[in-house]
């Protein structure tokens, strides 16, 4: 039996623990990319909130993908994003918003919930989805939000253009148009496109669309660019926002939640002086 002696031993007991402080230092790295939030990146439809950490990295929904919009993360140096994330840049190709949304299909974890967009009336499995995509609704996902630059925007400017609106796959919904005078010719209407934020999927065809050299409406993740009213005010001509009232912070506001009558309760509420100060 070959013997070992104490210089050996205690080299290849050094070795070991560089090798696993190397181990240690490379999964601390890991995990700290898979946990960066880059607040501009579009991912798939379907996408969770925390895609970034749910995410396998797995590629399968960018070779589903049949217009090749979707593409690895890191894969450019611009991208300044964690890597292997399957991402989108509409201005370059947008979601084509396929019906049985194919991207979604393919992921093999829950990184991309297709059960969050199912048609209304309709309650399947996940297992059932897959096999049956036509129960699938794309209009339900929110990959992200279009916003309007109106200072660059021509249309705001007074001239006639509605790209983006003529580009939407939900015309007339997601973007429609306002008109008003336009107060540079006196003559002439201005055709304004609107974003209706709760129907927008954010598939990036009205800023692969637009014509000025820079876009001048972009789609960003919702979570970055869109705010969110509190439980303790409500709008009073939707009969249906009284309901925040439930979740209000304050106990005053809770209890004569529970006065008011309806169907004008909201209303009630607003115009009520008997809230004592908390």
């Amino acid at each position: 039996m070959q013997k070992i002696n104490r210089r050996d031993a205690l080299k290849n007991i050094l070795q070991f623990m560089g090798l696993a402080s190397i181990g240690a230092l490379s999964w601390g790295a890991y995990l700290k990319e898979a946990k960066a939030q880059v607040p501009t990146l579009l991912y798939p439809p379907g996408a969770r909130e925390n895609f970034s950490q749910t995410c396998i990295r797995c590629g399968l929904c960018v070779e589903a993908c049949p217009y090749s919009t979707l593409r690895l993360s890191g894969s450019r140096s611009t991208d300044h994003a964690p890597y292997g994330l399957p991402i989108f840049t509409p201005r370059e190709n947008p979601c084509f918003m396929c019906n049985n949304i194919p991207c979604a299909i393919a992921c093999p974890t829950d990184a991309l919930e297709i059960t969050s967009m199912i048609k209304d009336g309709i309650f399947v499995s996940k297992k059932e989805l897959k096999q049956n995509p036509q129960n699938l609704d794309i209009a339900k996902a929110r990959m992200g939000v279009a916003v309007m630059d109106t200072l660059n925007c021509i249309a705001y400017s007074g001239i006639r253009c509605d790209a983006c609106y003529r580009a939407c796959p939900l015309i007339g919904k997601a973007i429609y148009l306002e008109y008003k005078s336009n107060e540079y010719t006196g003559k002439h209407a201005m055709l304004l496109p609107m974003i209706n934020n709760d129907i927008c999927t954010g598939c990036g065809k009205c800023e692969h669309a637009c014509i000025t050299d820079l876009p001048s409406i972009r789609v960003l993740p919702r979570s970055t660019i869109l705010g969110k009213i509190t439980s303790d005010y409500i709008k009073s001509w939707e009969m249906t926002d009284e309901e925040r009232l439930k979740n209000a912070k304050y106990p005053a506001i809770r209890a004569q939640q529970q006065k008011v009558s309806r169907p004008n309760s909201a209303q009630n509420y607003l115009n009520s002086q008997d809230l004592d100060a908390d």
